[in-house]
């Protein structure tokens, strides 16, 4: 089996089979990162697809000074950052925000208000965009400071300053949602 470097130098001849079997290999853990940032699955299900066709399209600029995963990482972060920035200048749209249902009253979602995972996750979708991919890098992906900062394109000490306020912002956001034994 190829390691990642060896199929993106393919495709970066122009070899399809290659980035079917990247696409293969990291197609789960793109589309999860960049759920969690964008916080839309159907979002992150189309920036997935864009990021593998960046892939493709630059995968000549690939040099191997990091890991490709990181590479990847790196491409689903500005893509996903980008996103983030259009969403928020599209119009608010009354007639489709009184059209969502009211979920208050749904039994499942008062159970999971019980839940503390689903707290923590709420907590974590609270967090601002360069906190929540701080977290979801290190936590989530088990990334180093180093290759957080990698993907980031942001120096360590950046990614060291944002986890220390993430993680205290998350103290006080699960604080307030009433679960006493959050991060510290």
């Amino acid at each position: 089996m190829a390691d990642e470097a060896s199929l993106i130098r393919r495709i970066a001849a122009g070899d399809a089979v290659a980035l079917r079997a990247l696409f293969a290999r990291h197609q789960v853990r793109i589309y999860r990162f960049t759920r969690r940032l964008v916080n839309n699955a159907a979002v992150a299900e189309e920036l997935t697809n864009e990021v593998f066709l960046e892939i493709w399209r630059h995968a000549k600029s690939f040099e191997g000074t990091s890991s490709a995963l990181t590479w990847m990482l790196s491409i689903a972060h500005h893509r996903a950052i980008s996103s983030l920035r259009k969403r928020r200048e599209d119009p608010w749209d009354e007639g489709a925000a009184r059209a969502l249902p009211d979920a208050a009253d749904n039994p499942e979602v008062a159970a999971q208000k019980g839940n503390e995972g689903a707290i923590l996750r709420r907590c974590l979708d609270a967090l601002s965009p360069e906190h929540k991919g701080v977290v979801d890098l290190v936590y989530y992906h088990e990334m180093s400071v180093a290759e957080t900062a990698a993907v980031l394109q942001i120096p360590e000490n950046t990614v060291k300053t944002r986890l220390f306020y993430a993680r205290k912002r998350l103290s006080e956001l699960l604080r307030q949602a009433g679960v006493e034994r959050g991060w510290p």
